[in-house]
């Protein structure tokens, strides 16, 4: 299949004029690790580029000047408009998508332009979205509309502001193009994007699939190397968890763990990824596109905006269980290098996965414990079974709290994100329609708090935002954007970036959706 892509490549180069020197230098050590899982490729000229929005905190984290990427020659390397001598790839993947099975998925708008070091040693992926065709492209035009692109700008920043593992962007730049879509032309852009990398499950998948055990190995090694450091590849690793001697095995537990630790901080906020398909699930742990995704208003956990979703099987609350389904995926793609008896594999990878539940658990709780002005719950009641136990020991046992807290919630059909920062002002009674159950439960409640009430409320008020990315505050925004006016977009962004400081220039950001507005739908962005 290489064969077949070099053939792609020698009938798809594009030649560009030279720039001057980088002045950062792009290394490819993914590309080199696992060559049969990339492809060389150049990104498509854009006739008339503008820099729509450049992040310099990111730029200068990753070690670029944003003057520098401001100017000429960093809109082309913005653009993917690289010297011949820097090497660009294009990934491959498979995926279960919806739950059906897809062999050869990819990059097919998409390139990698490199690996940099950041300023703290971490390396980090520089990839550009919307950069033209590659192969991958199943019979898309690999471009990309400035909307979206827009969208997985904010949403990163949003996200990173409050503290969750997310890709970011560095830039979006219009290429002066105009793009067909069914709402008619759009102005095209190029998102650049920061990853801890690129490797997804749908990546293993594809390794698995198409190069057995081998390539799985390397892959896997690679990961490992990259991303868990800590879990040693020799005989006698400290880190294999479970399984002394199989760095494999503690693969699968790390990237489970980090999972559990995602999913729960998704839930917190109240946010719906939209298209949790298995090549959209990264080995880091980093939350990663950001298509159809939004954030709920009332409380429910039926919730589901994108369009696609017909069947809801991403809705909000199914979140966790797809993470864990997509899981068993990964596993799966390990099992030949787990154990060399099929049964044994299959029963030490199980053992791994039976633990992202427990973790889950136990991250969501501690977390809504915190938003609700709770002490944190003690590790013995990690468990059920252990409620009596931990009760007569007068251990703090939020979790039927917390689970009463979000029926009336869902009940009464209460805004998710208000609610908390209400609770801490003293006036979430004024979000219930019928407050006589709220009333029952506070009560319970403030039996469980412990401390001064101004320092509780303070506390709570430094982890529960009072700006995140309102679903019509965010389409207003990128609909104002798309006709030239970045001046919406930039507003909600500074917010967002802040999201706990409430600023009284800024308060109608903070409020949901006025209640006769219309159903809030998503799309892909493609």
């Amino acid at each position: 299949m290489a064969g077949e892509w070099r053939a792609d490549v020698a009938s798809g180069r594009m030649s560009q004029p030279p720039i001057p020197l980088l002045p950062v230098h792009l290394e490819q050590g993914y590309a080199q690790a696992v060559p049969e899982l990339s492809l060389a490729w150049r990104a498509a000229p854009a006739p008339d580029p503008t820099l729509q929005v450049l992040n310099d905190d990111l730029a200068v984290e990753v070690g670029l000047d944003p003057a520098w990427l401001a100017g000429p020659d960093g809109l082309e390397f913005l653009l993917g408009q690289v010297p011949q001598s820097v090497p660009t790839v294009a990934q491959v993947y498979a995926g279960h998508q919806f739950g059906g099975y897809s062999p050869r998925l990819g990059d097919g708008r998409a390139l990698l332009l490199g690996e940099l070091l950041d300023t703290d040693g971490q390396r980090r992926d520089l990839h550009l979205k919307g950069s033209g065709r590659t192969p991958f492209a199943r019979g898309g035009d690999g471009k990309a509309v400035l909307g979206p692109m827009l969208r997985e700008y904010l949403m990163g920043e949003a996200m990173h502001a409050l503290g969750i593992p997310t890709t970011r962007a560095l830039s979006v730049v219009a290429t002066g193009e105009r793009v067909m879509r069914e709402e008619g032309y759009l102005p095209g852009a190029v998102l650049c994007r920061v990853a801890a990398s690129h490797l997804r499950v749908g990546t293993f998948q594809f390794a698995a699939a198409n190069g057995g055990p081998d390539l799985v190995r390397r892959l896997a090694d690679y990961a490992i190397a990259r991303h868990y450091p800590a879990i040693t590849t020799d005989a006698h690793g400290p880190d294999n968890l479970g399984d002394p001697g199989n760095p494999y095995l503690a693969l699968l537990e790390a990237v489970a763990g980090a999972q559990a630790q995602l999913l729960a901080q998704w839930m917190s906020v109240g946010f719906i990824h939209g298209v949790m398909n298995t090549d959209n699930m990264t080995i880091s742990g980093q939350t990663i596109d950001y298509g159809p995704c939004a954030f709920l208003d009332a409380y429910d956990p039926a919730t589901v905006f994108s369009s696609i979703d017909h069947g809801g099987r991403y809705a909000y609350g199914n979140q966790p269980g797809i993470a864990q389904w997509n899981l068993a995926r990964f596993a799966e793609t390990l099992l030949p290098l787990l154990h060399p008896d099929p049964d044994t594999a299959v029963d030490r990878a199980t053992d791994a996965l039976s633990g992202f539940a427990r973790r889950y658990d136990a991250a969501v709780t501690a977390i809504l414990a915190a938003k609700l002005g709770l002490p944190e719950p003690e590790s013995a009641a990690e468990s059920e079974s252990d409620a009596d136990a931990v009760a007569a020991a007068g251990a703090v046992q939020p979790r039927a709290l917390i689970a009463d807290c979000l029926e009336l919630l869902r009940e009464q059909r209460v805004d998710f994100t208000g609610f908390f920062r209400a609770l801490a002002a003293g006036t979430a009674r004024d979000l219930f329609a019928e407050p006589t159950a709220f009333d029952a439960w506070a009560q319970r409640r403030a039996a469980m708090v412990v401390g001064e009430p101004v320092e509780v409320a303070a506390a709570m008020n430094r982890i529960n935002p009072a700006y995140i990315p309102r679903n019509h505050r965010v389409e207003e925004a990128l609909a104002a954007a798309t006709d030239g006016d970045l001046a919406l977009f930039e507003r909600l962004l500074s917010a967002v970036r802040r999201p706990f400081d409430e600023r009284a220039d800024l308060a109608d950001l903070a409020e949901p959706a006025p209640d006769d507005a219309p159903a809030h739908v998503t799309f892909c962005g493609t």
